[in-house]
């Protein structure tokens, strides 16, 4: 049986994705950013926060991937509907910004945690 190897995951497009809804994120003071990709950018935000999910965060690790895909796709399409000037402006703000990668993986993963003890804390009582 001819097999193919797998295809490595493009991090790329995760790495764009992210870029992008950190750049929407630090835009949203811009006096230029329309209304449409604020809008946006406040559900999914209420989205990260809510108690429903697609996946329940009660179930660990798993519980926060929804949160960790669906929300920074959100940002990164709302992003998109910035005005070129301004998604620009803050792709290149990002760019000067290397360090907060690690920063922002590991404070979405701590916020995780946080959100799955506390909610197993709050079902005790």
């Amino acid at each position: 049986m001819n097999r193919s190897p797998a295809r490595p995951v493009p991090l790329g497009r995760f790495q764009s994705v992210w870029q992008d809804a950190l750049a929407l994120l630090l835009s949203l003071t811009d006096k230029r950013t329309n209304l449409q990709a604020k809008v946006i950018a406040a559900l999914a935000l209420l989205y990260a926060l809510s108690p429903i999910d697609l996946i329940p965060d009660g179930i660990p690790l798993l519980g926060v991937t929804d949160d960790l895909l669906i929300v920074p796709a959100v940002l990164a399409y709302a992003a998109r509907r910035l005005p070129t000037p301004v998604l620009l402006q803050a792709r290149g703000r990002v760019a000067r910004l290397p360090w907060l990668w690690p920063s922002v993986l590991g404070g979405l993963l701590l916020v995780g945690v946080l959100i799955y003890a506390l909610t197993r804390l709050l079902s005790n009582l």
